[in-house]
C-alpha cells in the first residue's frame, strides 16, 4: 500500500516533483496550491502551474489563503495524510500543521544545505559564482530551511548556464531525489541528519530593482550576475537616461583597458565591450526600453554606442 501525501507547491519549480510522485504511483490525496493571482496586461486571475499539473492529473486541489486557517487545518486533520511534501509552495507552514502527517513534513530545496538557504537559491549560487550546487531533502521544522537533511544530490553549475536553466534541471533532479527519499523513509533506511548552523548562509529574495548592473567589478563576476537574473529579474543598465536589458553576455577577461567601469570601448566591428573592474564584458544580446531581442549586430546598426558612451 502506497503511503498518503498532502503535495504543497505553487510554481514551475514544483511542477516535476508532483509528476514524479504521480508516476511512482504515490496515492496523494490533496495538492495544495496559492490562490489564482492577476496576471498579464488584462489583470486576469490565472491559475498557478501546480494546480494545472494537478487538475490535468485529476487530483483534487484546494488554494487556501492561509495555510493556518482553521477550517483548512482540520481538513488536513481529517485526512490523516502519511506525508506532507513541501515544493515552493509560497507560505510559512505552522508548526500544528508540520506535525500532523504520521511520517512528517519533507521539504525540496535548491542548494546543498546549509549553504544558501532562503527563497532565492538558485540565483545566488550563480551570482556567487558558485561551480557547485544541488538539491537536498529535508524534514521540515520551524525554521527556514533549518530541518535536519534526509538526502541530497550535488550538480555542476555550468560555465554558460543561466539561473533559469539551472531552475530547470534541479527541478527535475528534486524531483528524483524525492521520489527516492519518500521511499527510503517508508523503508526506515534513511536517518535525518542535524544541519551544521555555523555554515549557513542566507539567499534572500530578489526584487525587480536587484537587476541593475554596477559595472565596478571583475567581468567574470558580471558574466555570473547577468546569467543569475535571467530570465528574473533581469539584468539592466541605463543608456541616455532608458533602460537597456542585458540578455546575454561573456566576460573578456585578459582585456587590459584604462576606460571607466561601464564605458563602451574600442572592439571589432559588430562588437559592443563594456569595460569592467578589471577586464571587458562582451555583451551579446540586449534589448532597448521599447524593443525587441537583439544580437548586439542587430542592435548596433540602429544605435549608436560608440566607444567614449557611458552605461550606468
Amino acid at each position: 500500500m502506497q503511503p498518503s501525501i498532502v503535495f504543497m507547491g505553487t510554481p514551475d519549480f514544483a511542477v516535476a516533483p508532483l509528476l514524479a510522485l504521480h508516476a511512482a504511483a504515490f496515492k496523494v490525496i490533496l495538492v495544495v496550491t496559492q490562490p489564482d493571482r492577476p496576471k498579464g496586461r488584462g489583470r486576469i486571475p490565472a491559475p498557478p502551474p501546480v494546480k494545472e499539473a494537478a487538475l490535468r492529473l485529476g487530483y483534487t486541489v484546494a488554494q487556501p489563503v492561509k495555510v493556518r486557517d482553521p477550517a483548512f487545518v482540520a481538513r488536513l486533520n481529517e485526512l490523516e495524510p502519511d506525508f506532507i511534501v513541501v515544493v515552493a509552495f509560497g507560505q510559512i507552514l505552522p508548526l500544528h500543521v508540520l506535525q500532523i502527517p504520521k511520517f512528517g513534513a519533507v521539504n525540496i530545496h535548491a542548494s546543498l544545505l546549509p549553504r544558501y538557504r532562503g527563497p532565492a537559491p538558485i540565483q545566488w549560487a550563480v551570482i556567487r559564482g558558485e561551480h557547485q550546487t544541488g538539491i537536498t531533502t529535508m524534514l521540515m521544522d520551524s525554521g527556514v530551511d533549518t530541518g535536519d537533511i534526509l538526502l541530497q544530490s550535488s550538480t555542476p553549475i555550468r560555465a554558460d548556464e543561466t539561473a533559469g536553466q539551472l531552475h530547470d534541471r534541479l527541478s527535475h533532479l528534486g524531483a528524483q531525489l524525492l521520489v527516492s527519499t519518500l521511499i527510503k523513509l517508508i523503508e526506515g533506511s534513511v536517518a535525518p541528519q542535524p544541519q551544521n548552523h555555523a555554515q549557513a548562509s542566507y539567499a534572500p529574495l530578489l526584487k525587480k530593482t536587484d537587476g541593475h548592473i554596477h559595472w565596478h567589478q571583475p567581468a567574470g563576476r558580471l558574466d555570473a550576475f547577468v546569467r543569475a537574473m535571467t530570465p528574473w529579474p533581469g539584468a539592466f543598465c541605463h543608456w541616455r537616461g532608458r533602460l537597456l536589458k542585458i540578455l546575454k553576455a561573456h566576460p573578456l577577461e585578459g582585456v587590459d583597458t584604462q576606460a571607466a567601469p561601464g564605458t563602451v570601448i574600442e572592439s571589432f566591428p559588430d562588437e559592443l565591450r563594456v569595460a569592467a573592474q578589471p577586464g571587458a564584458l562582451a555583451i551579446d544580446e540586449l534589448q532597448g526600453e521599447s524593443g525587441k531581442r537583439l544580437s548586439a549586430k542587430d542592435f548596433l546598426r540602429g544605435h549608436d554606442l560608440a566607444p567614449g558612451t557611458l552605461l550606468t
